[in-house]
């Protein structure tokens, strides 16, 4: 049998080694954070050298970094009560928040009239596409992005940003709100005043030492050019695919990308066929963000570039890693093209 490939790095990715060595160190560490004895104060000396690798790692030297459980809490803490307006291509998290009403292009650019009073990602989960933020953004979610793109907080000229751990390699469960220093925000979770009074509960030390040796090694990744390589193979994987089958589309192709993401539309071929399909065949694909990918619908960001119902709901999203090699490509190019030639005969 043929190992799986895992092509499905925007939903999760494998845990960093870096990550690991330093969630397992964590465990000796019994302190509480908040406690002023010598264990206690171990234990915050690990919360506050994670917060740096977070720190330096997103290019937010000055800004504050409030560890939370996830990105959707921290969309929660940023957003609720602020009244914001988006777009309907945010992630569910933020959308939950927002009025989304601004225009979207077809290859899935949002048109901004007022950023102070507006949330924009930085980059889509299942097409890729990267927006240009402009100056003055209330709020942005940075999830995708981070890790996979050279972009810094403090370039970006927004309030606040929406990160997580283990879409870089982190484990799952801790995210983080960056707060442009001196502003606030009204705490959701209310108790013991942690995370400098934005997020009551003791901290989780683990995820939290897991998410800076993550954010570090990732950095790392990207000053040695790891993703370029990424995007070779993802351009060479769209290659192979417009050369065998044109009629497939690749949604946001005119817009400047991830290095990672491709959303491929074969019209007439249900999306969750697909998955089923791969996943069969050994390869782990979705349907679009891993959040929605159980509901049998649409995807609501197709939508929002102006495709239509049958469109959206016949797109798949392959997501590659630093770990994706050339054969990964080949083979899921010749056995997703395979499939889709058989799908073809039988619709004929």
């Amino acid at each position: 049998m043929a190992p799986r490939t895992y092509l499905d790095f925007n939903a999760t990715t494998p845990l960093r080694p870096e990550a690991r060595a330093a969630m397992i160190a964590a465990m000796d560490v019994a302190g509480n954070p908040s406690s002023v004895h010598a264990e206690g104060r171990a234990a915050k000396a690990l919360v506050e050298r994670a917060r740096a690798q977070v720190s330096a790692a997103l290019g937010a030297d000055g800004a504050d970094i409030v560890f939370v459980s996830s990105a959707t809490e921290a969309a929660a803490l940023a957003l609720a009560g602020r009244g914001l307006v988006g777009a309907d291509i945010e992630h569910d998290a933020v959308g939950a928040w927002i009025d989304p009403v601004l225009p979207v292009s077809r290859d899935g650019i949002v048109t901004v009239d007022d950023p102070a009073a507006t949330c924009l990602q930085l980059a889509n989960s299942e097409t890729g596409v990267l927006q240009d933020l402009p100056q003055g953004l209330a709020v942005t979610d940075m999830t995708q992005a981070f890790g996979k793109l050279p972009v810094a907080f403090n370039w970006l000229g927004c309030d606040m940003a929406l990160v997580s751990a283990h879409k870089l390699g982190g484990p799952k469960g801790i995210g983080a709100l960056v707060l442009r220093r001196g502003l606030d925000v009204t705490a959701q979770l209310k108790g013991g005043g942690q995370e400098m009074g934005r997020r009551a509960g003791t901290e989780n030390i683990l995820g939290i030492a897991g998410f800076g040796a993550a954010a570090e090694a990732a950095a790392k990744d990207l000053d040695a050019g790891v993703w370029k390589d990424v995007a070779a193979r993802r351009d060479r994987l769209e290659a192979m695919i417009a050369e065998a089958a044109p009629q497939v589309i690749v949604a946001g192709q005119g817009a400047k990308r991830l290095p990672n993401t491709s959303c491929l539309i074969a019209p007439g071929w249900k999306g969750e066929t697909q998955v089923m399909q791969m996943d069969l065949a050994g390869f782990a694909i979705s349907a679009g963000s891993a959040c929605s990918s159980g509901k049998v619908r649409a995807s609501k960001v197709l939508r929002a570039y102006g495709f239509d119902e049958a469109e959206a709901s016949c797109a798949i999203r392959v997501s590659l890693g630093p770990e994706t090699t050339d054969d990964d490509i080949t083979r899921f190019a010749e056995t997703w093209l395979a499939r889709l030639e058989k799908h073809r005969a039988r619709a004929a």
